[in-house]
């Protein structure tokens, strides 16, 4: 039990660490991210772009889309202009989980540091610059708790079926993933999670990846949560997000068996192999819609608001 509650404290700085440098990100350049996302929508490529960037920038998916979602609400955006968002942020969120591939174990500690010094500042420039280092070290901290408890935890009867079936069964490494996502509403902490497991060897990576793949699906939980009672185009785009994330997952499931012998190709270590193969699956997934952006927006249309639109 020492080893679960510990786990869900890593968890926990895990998601602290991200809400922590998304504030601080968010803070610094929060009006002129909204203003730069309204100019960049006149296109799907362009939304893209604009959507690809901007997860980046905050390390998370599920805020740009509640963003977007704020915006449509505002009738600063429509529910079409926002189709390229989505597919950009799909690409963007696989930024952050490149990103914890690297290895800064001994910068941690400086950063945590200094962040916290920086927080206590009474400049707010410079307490958003040490929420950010703060956070950074908060996520590489639980990255490696992850790490370290993967394999004690497979003591666990409860953990150590769980993976079991994961590993004999993708659609259970599907639907855990999506369902695990649901619930803390954070793919980057799901992927992180199974990073952890994956270096540790106490997961097979075509689980890992088919769970990626339902991660995918799971966060776009938080998309129709903010889109509750926040007007039909907002719903429409949360409906959109959905649907684009559960249609690359049918493509994409049955090829995980087949991508997962060609990973070692990609890199040496397995975490990293699932990064790339993260990266890999959004970008292509959402290129090919791109050029069907506008008649998926109708699909949309047509099936959930075509008669309250009108």
């Amino acid at each position: 039990m020492v080893y679960l509650a510990l786990f869900i404290l890593f968890v926990a700085v895990f998601l602290l660490g991200m809400m922590v440098l998304r504030k601080g990100l968010f803070s610094l350049s929060a009006d002129s991210m909204k203003k730069w996302i309204v100019r960049m929508t006149g296109t799907p490529l362009k939304g893209l772009i604009a959507g690809a960037i901007v997860t980046a920038i905050l390390h998370s998916s599920s805020a740009v889309m509640v963003i977007t979602i704020g915006l449509i609400s505002a009738g600063i955006l429509t529910f079409r202009q926002s189709i390229g968002i989505i597919l950009g942020s799909n690409i963007g969120t696989t930024f952050t989980l490149e990103m914890i591939t690297i290895n800064i174990d001994i910068f941690i500690v400086p950063l945590a540091v200094i962040g916290a010094f920086m927080m206590v500042t009474k400049a707010s420039r410079y307490q958003n610059i040490g929420r950010i280092l703060f956070g950074m070290a908060a996520v590489f901290a639980a990255m490696r708790g992850f790490s370290y408890l993967a394999d004690p935890l497979t003591t666990l009867p409860v953990i150590e079926h769980t993976l079991n079936q994961m590993n004999t069964n993708l659609f259970m490494s599907l639907a855990a993933g999506t369902v695990l996502t649901a619930i803390i509403q954070s793919s980057t902490a799901m992927s992180g999670i199974l990073m952890g497991f994956l270096s540790e060897g106490t997961i097979e990576f075509a689980s890992a990846l088919a769970a990626i793949l339902g991660a995918n699906i799971g966060t776009c939980a938080t998309a129709l949560l903010a889109a509750t009672g926040a007007g039909k185009e907002a719903r429409l785009t949360a409906y959109a997000h959905f649907w684009l994330n559960f249609a690359g997952m049918l493509v994409f499931f049955p090829l995980v068996d087949d991508y997962a012998r060609i990973a070692p190709l990609t890199a040496e270590r397995m975490e990293v192999q699932l990064a790339h193969a993260s990266v890999l699956y959004n970008v292509i997934s959402s290129l090919l819609v791109l050029p069907f952006a506008d008649r998926f927006g109708k699909m949309i249309i047509y099936f959930h608001g075509r008669k309250k639109l009108q």
